[in-house]
C-alpha cells in the first residue's frame, strides 16, 4: 500500500502563489506516474495536471501557463507550482499516482484564493 501526503496548501489573495508537495511513501516511486487533482464543493474531481515516470507533463487548458508540475524521485516527492492563483482555483487539490491499473490517492489539502 503506497502513502501519499499532500502539504502546502492554504489561504492567498488573487494573483499570489503556493506550492503544493505530495511525499510517496514508496522505493519505486519514479516509475509512477503522478498526477494532482482537484475538487471544488458541488463539482466533480478534475484533472489538473499529470507528469509521467520520464517527466512528460499535461495540463488542463484553465492552469496552462500558471501552474507547473514537477517531480523528485530522489525525495519521492511530485509538486504543484501555482502562481497567478485565481478565485476560480479555489479546490481541495489531491495527489494521485498511478501504477498500471492501480490508483493511490493523498488525503487532499485545501486551497483557498480569496481576497
Amino acid at each position: 500500500q503506497v502513502q501519499l501526503v499532500e502539504s502546502g496548501g492554504g489561504l492567498v489573495q488573487p494573483g499570489g502563489s503556493l506550492r503544493l508537495s505530495c511525499a510517496a511513501s514508496t522505493s519505486f516511486f519514479s516509475i509512477y506516474a503522478m498526477g494532482w487533482y482537484r475538487q471544488a464543493p458541488g463539482k466533480q474531481r478534475e484533472l489538473v495536471a499529470t507528469i509521467t515516470s520520464s517527466g512528460s507533463t499535461n495540463y488542463t487548458d484553465a492552469v496552462k501557463g500558471r501552474f507547473t508540475i514537477s517531480r523528485d524521485n530522489a525525495k519521492n516527492t511530485v509538486y504543484l507550482q501555482m502562481n497567478s492563483l485565481k478565485p476560480e482555483d479555489t479546490s481541495i487539490y489531491y495527489c494521485n499516482g498511478r501504477l498500471g491499473f492501480i490508483d493511490y490517492w493523498g488525503q487532499g489539502t485545501q486551497v483557498t484564493v480569496s481576497s
